[in-house]
């Protein structure tokens, strides 16, 4: 394997998985009773997700007049769900964790099926090769999520049940700790992509950009609106913008065998980490977030 490969098969995974460890050891099991006794937040998540996200995505990539295979490109990530990353900054930035982690897996699960029939849709509409099958590879998006989200933050809620203390000792340097391994892995991206980023950037960088502040923005609003207390509105807004982009890469090499279609993908990497980041130092650093967080009641 190259350098790109072992970065995105081997220290992002195992980087991810430990950062879901230190996650799962802020959650207790009522976090997850809270969210299933009022889904007024998730169901505005998954929609969020679901359904603006590709018709976001669908639009702009009319407006912006992209060829056919950019604007496949890009549906494809609009019809990807939100991945691990978006759990590691909504820790940082103290939303709902537990909020962020379902809405990853129930999104991941759904989007099995809500995935073929846009990919489907688009191919058609933009004139792509409407013959290609697209079989989403199933069992290895399962283990994707279960390896490095549902196990290694089961973990950290155990190891939160059986000794709280040192649980909550270890919360701060975790927080840290997720910070750096954000940073690291980041910059490592950037470096084994930099030639391929480069052209991305050129080819789709204003339109992905759009699409991540909108989705984003709609992700805000939509919480604001239904009147989502500050942690869940954070979490909502972040998982709305953040999307699985190696779930996206997947289906653009390995089923559509299409490496181009890979660029929008990895031009809207780095608005993601750069406005994800930005997040992250606004809401990480501020300790005025945790009393206006108390000040909110528990609900969703």
């Amino acid at each position: 394997m190259d350098v790109a490969e072992i970065i995105s098969k081997v220290f992002l995974p195992l980087s991810l998985a430990i950062i879901m460890l230190g996650m799962g050891m802020t959650l207790v099991p009522a976090d997850f009773t809270r969210i299933i006794k009022y889904p007024k937040a998730i169901l505005i998540g998954l929609t969020n997700q679901l359904i603006f996200l590709p018709i976001i995505g669908f639009s702009l990539a009319i407006a912006f007049n992209l060829n056919p295979v950019m604007a496949v490109g890009l549906m494809i990530l609009a019809s990807c769900p939100g991945g691990p990353t978006s759990n590691l900054i909504t820790q940082v930035c103290r939303g709902n964790i537990a909020l962020s982690v379902t809405l990853t897996a129930v999104a991941s699960i759904v989007s099995i099926l809500t995935i073929p029939f846009i990919l489907s849709y688009a191919l058609e509409y933009f004139g792509n090769n409407t013959d290609v099958i697209i079989k989403l590879p199933i069992f290895d998006t399962i283990i994707q999520i279960m390896g490095i989200t549902v196990i290694p933050i089961s973990i950290g809620m155990l190891i939160r049940k059986y000794n709280p203390n040192f649980a909550k000792r270890m919360e701060k340097p975790m927080r840290i700790a997720s910070t750096v391994i954000f940073i690291l892995v980041f910059i490592a991206v950037l470096a084994a992509n930099a030639d391929k980023l480069i052209e991305g950037m050129k080819a789709a960088g204003i339109v992905t950009l759009v699409l991540n502040i909108a989705t984003m923005g709609i992700g805000y609003l939509t919480a604001r609106l239904f009147n989502l207390n500050l942690r869940n509105t954070i979490s909502i807004t972040i998982e709305s913008g953040i999307q699985n982009g190696t779930l996206a890469l997947v289906i653009a090499t390995s089923i559509l065998n299409n490496v181009e279609m890979g660029i929008p993908i990895g031009a809207y990497a780095i608005w993601m980490f750069l406005t994800g980041g930005i997040l992250m130092w606004q809401f990480g650093k501020r300790t005025e977030v945790d009393s206006k967080l108390k000040s909110f009641p528990p609900k969703l």
